[in-house]
């Protein structure tokens, strides 16, 4: 899955440890989506999306 939130993140002027927070789940689960190296659970997508205020599919995208 390709997705926008290291983007999304800079646009915010926010580190990985702000958005973590956020999130509240840990820096280096933000460093693993961000780096395709985990696809978060349904829930976690939603509340990505609301910390951005965009849609799901706004942030993720299938791999082509």
């Amino acid at each position: 899955m390709i997705n926008r939130i290291r983007k999304l993140r800079r646009d915010h002027d926010w580190s990985q440890g702000d958005l973590a927070e956020a999130l509240s789940v840990s820096r280096q689960t933000v460093n693993a989506i961000e780096n395709g190296r985990y696809d978060p659970s349904l829930p976690l997508a939603f509340t990505i999306a609301r910390v951005f205020g965009l849609r799901i599919e706004d942030i993720f995208q299938p791999e082509p």
